[in-house]
């Protein structure tokens, strides 16, 4: 895959690009990015890429001219184009994955107070990380891009990204490493057990539970597994022991002995 950065402010990227994950997906060739300075593209005398908005309005808005003409200097046949835009789509896991099928991804980084509508015309999706004002598409493109490449071959492991929060519509599980005793704090037995069955079932429920105390939003509508209902009958009856703990956990203490 290859991504392409249109910004004003190339040199934002630099630590974004150099560091960790996305460093090493860069390394592997499993994504291509590289960043472009629009202002170098401008014909204006002065250098500028912002004027004000025709008609009137607070603030300024970025000119067509060199955004478009840096676009069309790398745009091909199979160039999919977003504009950063608070009018834009939510971004969410589902759009990353759609996006992350892209051969070549064009991202602008949208500025002061909007672009020129002849610059919308020629994306294909507008997309909003949320809504709240920042100073520019920068931040945005950097999230989009990182929620992208760490889904591509080779970038992180593909068990890591299958158990992550959102993949399966529901936040993560709590996760733990040693010490198993901290200033008090056990880590649940359940996880010294092997029995990978049980553990797995454990997460399940302590998902469900993170997920209808913190974001109850995404079960609305939801299609619940047979398991997935059952776990939940457990948390709604208070149920924190059922026998299919107790016998996972009875098997953890022999093995902690």
């Amino acid at each position: 895959m290859k991504i392409d950065i249109l910004t004003l402010f190339p040199e934002m990227f630099t630590g974004f690009l150099d560091t960790s994950i996305i460093k090493r997906a860069v390394f592997k060739k499993a994504v291509e990015i590289a960043t472009h300075d629009i202002r170098s593209f401008t014909l204006d005398k002065n250098g500028r890429v912002d004027d004000c908005s025709v008609g009137g309005g607070a603030g300024l808005i970025m000119k067509c001219q060199p955004v478009l003409d840096c676009l069309a200097s790398i745009k091909t046949s199979d160039t999919f184009v977003v504009l950063t835009s608070p009018r834009g789509v939510k971004f969410n896991q589902a759009l990353a994955h759609e996006l992350a099928s892209k051969k070549h991804l064009v991202i602008i980084c949208g500025h002061y107070e909007g672009v020129d509508q002849r610059i919308s015309k020629q994306v294909d999706l507008e997309v909003s990380i949320g809504d709240y004002i920042l100073t520019g598409g920068e931040l945005p493109a950097m999230v989009i891009s990182d929620a992208i490449i760490r889904l591509e071959d080779g970038a992180i492991s593909e068990e890591s990204i299958i158990e992550e929060s959102f993949e399966n519509g529901l936040l993560e599980y709590p996760q733990y490493a040693l010490p198993r005793e901290y200033n008090g704090e056990i880590i649940p037995d359940i996880l010294f057990s092997g029995n990978h069955t049980a553990i797995a079932k454990w997460r399940l429920k302590e998902s469900l539970r993170l997920t209808k105390a913190k974001r109850p939003d995404l079960l609305v509508n939801r299609k619940f597994t047979k398991t997935e209902q059952k776990l939940l009958n457990e948390l709604e009856e208070g149920n924190e022991n059922p026998k299919w703990l107790q016998d996972a956990v009875k098997k953890a203490k022999k093995f902690m002995k």
